[in-house]
């Protein structure tokens, strides 16, 4: 017997093995790992623990005992940004002869511990996840399921054995806070994202080495961190406009939170770009049809989707991608919000 009480599993793991050492039936292993709610919460964590700790691993053949569906999970979906991913899924999935299955996770980061279960239930094919970090037991949950996921725009670090899409932050950052300083800008802020999200931080870190690059010395009184919403972006807006020596310049760390500064900007009579330049970054629809035009950073966010989409059926197909992190090139695009200062 093991430590915890029950039979040590020996190579190679079987769902026989697994049920024997549990205790338990191989039809009560077989519905745990098939995510079915008609087994008790002990017996549930009992398997779970030992599949987790023999390193069981289910094998199925290609597409095989899979459902033709893709699960697409998103921390929050009320944003121009989320349907744009949506269509990148779906361009991929729809040319597969695939359907996708759509999930919110109420703004948290980490999908609900439910989320994996209805996955498993649903044998879908494989799992996009956006904005989002699986918890060590739920990836270790998918892993043994032989369920592939694929993560964009992850909001912590991955690791290198995580499969993962994103776009190149640090060069958006660093180009959006160029363009600024060659316009004649010295006094910079920026309004980032959530300080523990991974993309946020890089951009913040490319604005500061092209300050840095520049000559320009740090203000911590100009940096601001918002939620990468219009709210955000207005209420950080208001803040930096009413400093007593205000900013001529916001390089903004999503298009929406520009939009909020320009909000922020319209309450309190300072014209765009007269007397406040301002860059945002995604370059959404929305972007081109703002008063004025937002110059903004481009992230290929339909590309970023699609390309996660592949992976995760290549994934499914068996097949091992030469990179597992993939970041994808952005792009400067100058519209009517930037000028010179005065």
């Amino acid at each position: 017997m093991s430590d915890s009480g029950q039979e040590p599993l020996s190579e190679p793991v079987t769902i026989s093995k697994i049920a024997k050492a549990a205790g338990v039936s191989v039809p009560t292993v077989s519905k745990v790992l098939n995510g079915r709610a008609d087994v008790a919460a002990r017996t549930r964590e009992r398997v779970e623990e030992l599949i987790r700790r023999s390193g069981y691993r289910r094998r199925r053949g290609p597409g095989r005992g899979r459902s033709s569906m893709i699960e697409l999970v998103f921390h929050e979906l009320d944003s121009a940004w989320a349907i744009e991913v949506v269509r990148g899924v779906e361009n991929v999935a729809r040319a597969e002869g695939l359907s996708v299955v759509l999930t919110e996770s109420g703004g948290a980061q980490t999908p609900r511990e439910t989320w994996v279960d209805a996955v498993l239930a649903r044998q879908s094919t494989a799992a996009v996840l956006v904005f989002s970090d699986l918890a060590p037991e739920q990836r270790a949950r998918l892993t043994a399921r032989d369920l592939p996921f694929v993560v964009v725009d992850p909001a912590g670090d991955p690791g290198p054995d995580m499969p993962a899409v994103g776009s190149a932050n640090w060069n958006g950052g660093l180009a959006a806070t160029r363009h600024l300083i060659e316009l004649g800008h010295r006094r910079i802020a920026v309004i980032g994202g959530p300080r523990h999200v991974l993309c946020s931080r890089a951009r913040l870190d490319g604005c500061s080495a092209a300050l840095d690059a520049a000559g320009i010395a740090p203000d911590p009184e100009l940096v601001r961190h918002g939620d990468f919403h219009v709210e955000g972006g207005r209420d950080r807006g208001r803040e930096l406009l009413r400093l007593e020596e205000p900013p001529t310049a916001v390089f903004a760390g999503s298009d929406l939170q520009a939009m909020g500064v320009y909000e922020a900007a319209r309450e309190l009579g300072v014209r765009i770009p007269e007397d406040l330049s301002v860059v945002g970054y995604d370059d959404l629809p929305v972007a081109r049809w703002t008063g004025p035009p937002l110059t903004t950073v481009r992230q290929p966010l339909i590309e970023m989707a699609e390309e996660a989409t592949r992976m995760a059926l290549a994934l499914a197909r068996g097949e091992r991608p030469a990179n597992l992190r993939l970041d994808l090139a952005t792009d400067l695009v100058v519209r009517a919000s930037t000028a010179a200062p005065r």
